[in-house]
């Protein structure tokens, strides 16, 4: 599979960047400055155009709100954590649900279920944050992402595989908080990806699943490759190519 001009950047547990056409910079679940996982280089990104979030918890949103300042970026999100957001001095939000498919400056984000808790961490409060999220991005070469955000393992994964066919997913693998490589391996199967790029995992000793594991339990799926990116990696061009970011 070849990216075209599309450049994912890793910075560690469950954030990425993507580079669309050398001029659209978005971050996917930002959480840099407390982030054990992420190299010091990339704590201070380039301008972020469009921050797109699963789910409210601190290793999701950590830096959304520093970010979105910084670069008067577009915060995407569901409606109740665009609103927290929108209190929190970002200007420019877009609060859409579940089943929704917003256009971004031509690519297309279609909000997806996922089975997780989402409370929103505010000094000595936790408040609600809507419901967590995954997404399928729909770029305009066509190609499409998944990121599963936090989730467990459900049958409507079949859905999305059947709806949207999926060419990458990132999927967690950590266990405790999300689903483990077992379920994994289930979510791999429906969804029908043939790319795999495992996430929040080994960030804290919670997290024990592997890609190793995962990559045992799917050895029967012909075609399918495990991209094990690490922190500071970006995957560019041919999907196997990894490179220092």
């Amino acid at each position: 599979m070849n990216l075209g001009s599309l450049v994912v950047t890793f910075y560690g547990h469950a954030t990425f960047g993507l580079k669309i056409d050398d001029r659209k910079h978005w971050m996917l679940d930002p959480w840099l400055d407390e982030n054990p996982a992420c190299p010091d280089r990339l704590k201070s990104p380039p301008k972020i155009d469009t921050i797109l979030i699963s789910h409210p918890h601190f290793d999701h949103i950590g830096d959304a709100v520093r970010l979105a300042t910084r670069d008067d970026a577009l915060c995407a999100c569901i409606a109740e954590t665009a609103a927290w957001l929108r209190k929190k001095g970002v200007k420019k939000t877009l609060g859409f649900n579940k089943g929704g498919t917003a256009d971004i400056d031509g690519i297309k984000v279609t909000m997806t279920h996922a089975v997780h808790s989402c409370g929103i961490t505010d000094g000595d409060e936790i408040i609600y944050g809507g419901e967590a999220a995954g997404y399928v991005i729909t770029l305009p070469s066509g190609l499409r992402l998944y990121h599963a955000g936090d989730t467990c393992v459900f049958s409507d994964m079949k859905l999305i595989g059947d709806l949207y066919h999926p060419d990458i997913a990132f999927l967690p693998i950590g266990d405790f908080y999300t689903m483990d490589p077992l379920q994994g391996s289930h979510a791999i199967r429906m969804l029908g990806s043939k790319v795999v790029v495992p996430m929040h995992y080994g960030t804290f000793p919670a997290l024990t699943g592997t890609p190793e594991k995962l990559r045992e339990l799917t050895a029967d799926i012909s075609g399918l490759r495990i991209i094990d990116i690490k922190p500071g990696e970006t995957l560019a061009g041919e999907v196997d190519r990894l490179v220092t970011a």
